[in-house]
């Protein structure tokens, strides 16, 4: 897949086709960890959160899709573990081989589905040139704590997987929060350049974008309002 910026109108456009892969390739994931050594600390983190919000989301999908549940339930576990191992140590390729391993599940788990974590951010990407990864890292909280209603069953099972203390929609929220702290993630998107003017058009963004139309609850115009305030804001 690819995803590619359209200049015309500010929006992300996703490509996928089984043929932009070589016959050769297309059951084969080459994964090179010494390949990502020279990534800076920051890139490493934004990459790795935005690897989990694939699994994340097609893990809250609420399509029907059990193998893709699976891959999405390690590609989360995965990056618990040696995420925060990576940012103690940039060297670690064992640390870098798990998180090429979770990228690659989530990016097959997430043919389940994706959601507004991502509808967020392909539309403050395409209108302000925001970097994919760390806008996926700051908005992903607000986005859990409005899906609560629909995902509170599947966060008690994806708690308890984690072998969290709190197996919870609010336990997770707390754990992505201090993931974040360790990875040096902001808090709010008015920290990377996204402001209260801009909503009345990244709103309706949101909602057009494909991602959309997976996420639990329906991401309409007011629902996408309401969380790029919460982000802006702070307001979980």
């Amino acid at each position: 897949a690819q995803v590619i910026t359209d200049e015309r109108d500010h929006t992300k456009k996703i490509i996928f086709h089984a043929n932009m892969l070589p016959a050769s390739a297309r059951a084969i994931a080459l994964l090179d960890p010494e390949l990502t050594l020279g990534l800076p600390k920051h890139v490493t983190a934004w990459v790795g959160i935005d690897a989990l919000s694939h699994s994340m989301e097609a893990f809250s999908s609420p399509f029907y899709h059990p193998m893709a549940h699976g891959m999405a339930l390690e590609g989360m576990r995965i990056v618990k573990d040696y995420l925060p191992r990576l940012m103690e140590d940039g060297a670690d390729l064992e640390a870098r081989s798990q998180l090429m391993v979770a990228s690659t599940l989530g990016a097959t788990a997430f043919q389940k589905g994706l959601g507004a974590m991502h509808s967020l951010t392909h539309a403050a990407g395409g209108l302000l040139n925001t970097q994919h990864g760390q806008t996926i890292s700051v908005v992903m909280p607000y986005v859990l704590q409005h899906n609560r209603p629909a995902i509170a069953d599947s966060f008690e099972a994806l708690g308890r997987y984690l072998d969290l203390e709190d197996a919870s929609v609010t336990g997770v929220t707390d754990w992505v929060l201090e993931l974040r702290e360790t990875c040096g993630i902001p808090n709010t998107l008015a920290e990377i350049g996204v402001d209260e003017a801009h909503v009345a058009t990244l709103a309706p963004m949101a909602v057009e974008d494909p991602s959309s139309g997976s996420n639990p609850t329906p991401v309409t115009e007011q629902a996408a309002t309401d969380l790029y305030l919460s982000a802006i804001r702070g307001k979980l």
